[in-house]
């Protein structure tokens, strides 16, 4: 494992560059460069890009999703600026140095907030998304930051190789802080969709017959009433999506609920439902919150015992191989919002569903788990998880 200099640093997404190294970005402060050494078993850091030098070349922080790109250099997304505040721009590195370069984006064209982005060269278009500004997430949620302004819904469309901002698609209350987005893996696809957490939505994005970009939301997780818990309704809370390589299915992970869902995509308009699996969430049957009205009618699940250990939190972030029949999830979302939702975590785990790739269906592997809470140093909070070599939610074909 390799270790973060200082506390309070959130290792988000972590990307693989290339043939033998990682980047990872930290929601709080810095990016680190990592070399895979001796047949992946040991890393090494090899370069750490400090928040100072974000700050005075492209006066951003906090940042997150990584994507290498095909000129060599490595674009990051970042979702605020040094005082907390929002601010959705991009940070580009030498892909040799490390060197920051500068801003990807142009002058005052920044998003009010940043999270996820992925760009399809074929169509020059990148499309990115936000979550909130950090001063308002970091400790945790409250519902307020919400009404004031803090929290974004909105999907921004760039031209690729102007960087120029073209559009901004407004997705309205149902797409509430749109966060994991994602194209169809078929290069010549103009669509993909993208997971809204607030409100449990999925919208499918798209390149119109006139040339420019539309959302329609095609998928709804209803929201559970509920006692015993901060709010009298309860969303899924959509905290990650990816779609299988052969682009046919579509997962997400409900972080409040606590199921993971599988949708057959092959009707890009109107996904089916075909798989679901809880694995723990805040609607346990032995918790303190009660679900007095399900509009799906579903009993509130058991708590699962893996290898003698009671799965902590929810599922959050997902993996899927390539050939599609293994999914790998962890249960961390953000520590923040970790001790807020699951107060009793300690460490997350790492669980593997098998996949019917079929038809269409889910099933836990009793017999794998990776438990966090057991670190040498102390519990870890596991999040993200990478294929060496490329995997279904960093891989880009051109």
């Amino acid at each position: 494992m390799i270790p973060a200099p200082t506390v309070r640093r959130h290792i988000h997404p972590l990307s693989y560059c290339g043939g033998s190294g990682w980047l990872d970005s930290d929601v709080v402060v810095s990016l680190k460069v990592l070399e895979v050494l001796k047949q992946l078993r040991f890393c090494l850091c090899v370069q750490i890009v400090e928040p100072i030098d974000v700050y005075w070349k492209c006066g951003l922080a906090n940042p997150h999703t990584s994507h290498c790109l095909g000129s060599g250099q490595i674009m990051i997304s970042c979702m605020g600026e040094p005082a907390g505040g929002g601010k959705g721009g991009f940070v580009l590195l030498d892909g040799e140095t490390f060197e920051v370069v500068g801003n990807w984006e142009h002058p005052g064209e920044a998003a009010p907030f940043g999270y996820d982005f992925w760009y399809q060269p074929r169509h020059n278009v990148m499309i990115s998304t936000e979550w909130g500004a950090p001063k308002a997430l970091v400790h945790g949620f409250n519902p307020a930051d919400v009404k004031e302004g803090h929290y974004g819904s909105s999907i921004h469309v760039w031209d690729w190789t102007t960087h120029r901002k073209l559009q901004t698609l407004d997705l309205g209350e149902d797409g509430g802080i749109p966060l994991e987005i994602r194209f169809l893996h078929d290069p010549d696809a103009t669509e993909g969709y993208v997971g809204c957490a607030l409100r449990g939505s999925v919208f499918r994005f798209y390149r119109t017959q006139k040339g420019d970009w539309a959302a329609e939301k095609v998928i709804s997780v209803p929201c559970k009433k509920v006692e015993g818990w901060m709010l009298p309704e309860m969303p899924g809370l959509i905290t990650d999506i990816l779609i299988s390589l052969d682009d046919r299915f579509l997962y997400f992970s409900n972080w409040l609920h606590g199921d993971i869902r599988q949708y057959d995509i092959t009707d890009r308009r109107n996904p089916r439902l075909v798989g679901q699996l809880f694995l723990g969430g805040s609607i346990l049957s032995d918790g303190p919150v009660k679900v007095v009205e399900d509009p799906e009618k579903q009993e509130q699940p058991a708590p699962r015992i893996v290898k003698g250990k009671r799965i902590p939190g929810s599922p959050q972030m997902l993996q899927l191989s390539l050939d599609g029949r293994r999914l790998y999830v962890t249960t961390s979302l953000f520590s923040g919002w970790d001790k807020q939702f699951y107060p009793d975590i300690e460490g997350s785990v790492m669980l593997q569903i098998d996949v019917d790739s079929h038809h269409g269906g889910l099933s836990l592997n009793e017999n794998f788990l990776v438990d966090f809470g057991k670190e040498p140093d102390g519990p870890a909070l596991a999040h993200e998880l990478r294929y060496p070599g490329g995997d279904c939610t960093s891989d880009i074909w051109i």
